[in-house]
């Protein structure tokens, strides 16, 4: 068994797939999904089906559940203010701005890298935090940076004793969503996992309605259906509308959006 691996499980198809790679790579994995009163909490739902799952076929995981909703109450976001309404559109455009909770990902590292330096103690100071941070978030989430991790990192280490060897771990920094997918393939093969039933237990959709189906038209709706799209595959969880008109309208959007910025 590799050292330990601490993660954020969201119950998204991002870190669902890096769930499924540290289990693949040998890790132990201690995942927290954080309750920060976000809209679409319902993937928190999610992320303990599949470690349920997951534990039941032997794998090495478990989750606790972190309960930040009053320290984040104040905290404006789209995500976070039920009564606000939510953008819509390529995820790359100017309004998914909306969508950034501040200093979200600062507040989550510090509770990732404080487990990860204790579980280090019993393995030889040495402990992974794995982060499903990728390529399409640089643009609008500034936490989600390369340079941002490199100096949080750097900043937990000056403030902790005995942290040398307790590092961040980005290995889908330079993907986007149809690499994820295609690493989250790799992952359900050399674990004889259904790739469908894992994936159609995770929630991307910032605003689904009341029966958790996706609506298929907010920023993160949009990148995941394209890159299902573009692995060749339909995605397994339910939409409000079809298939075929979810698909149609977020390539209608990503053409309008290319045009926009050639």
């Amino acid at each position: 068994m590799n050292s330990p691996a601490v993660m954020a499980l969201s119950g998204g198809m991002d870190s669902t797939c890096l769930l499924l790679r540290l289990l693949r790579e040998g890790h132990a994995v201690t995942a927290l999904g954080f309750d920060y009163g976000q809209r679409h909490r319902r993937e928190l739902d999610m992320a303990q089906r599949n470690v349920t799952a997951l534990k039941e076929e032997g794998h090495p995981v478990r989750f606790n559940l972190v309960d930040l909703r009053s320290a984040m109450a104040s905290l404006e976001s789209s995500l976070t203010n039920h009564d606000s309404d939510m953008p819509e559109g390529h995820y790359e455009e100017e309004q998914m701005k909306q969508t950034v909770v501040p200093n979200r990902n600062a507040i989550f590292s510090s509770l990732l890298f404080a487990t990860a330096l204790s579980l280090s103690k019993e393995h030889g100071g040495k402990a992974r935090i794995a982060l499903g941070v990728h390529s399409g978030d640089h643009a609008i989430y500034p936490d989600c940076r390369p340079e941002f991790y490199t100096a949080i990192e750097q900043a937990f280490k000056v403030g902790n004793w005995d942290a040398e060897h307790v590092n961040f771990d980005l290995p889908y920094l330079h993907l986007d969503k149809a690499g994820i997918l295609t690493d989250g393939l790799a992952s359900c093969e050399a674990l004889s996992l259904d790739f469908d039933t894992v994936l159609g237990n995770t929630l991307t959709s910032y605003a689904p309605d009341e029966q958790g189906r996706s609506l298929g038209t907010t920023g993160a709706d949009v990148e995941r259906i394209l890159a299902f799209h573009d692995i060749g595959r339909v995605d397994p969880v339910p939409y409000v509308e079809a298939w075929e008109t979810v698909l149609s309208n977020a390539l209608e959007l990503r053409a309008a959006h290319e045009e926009g910025t050639a």
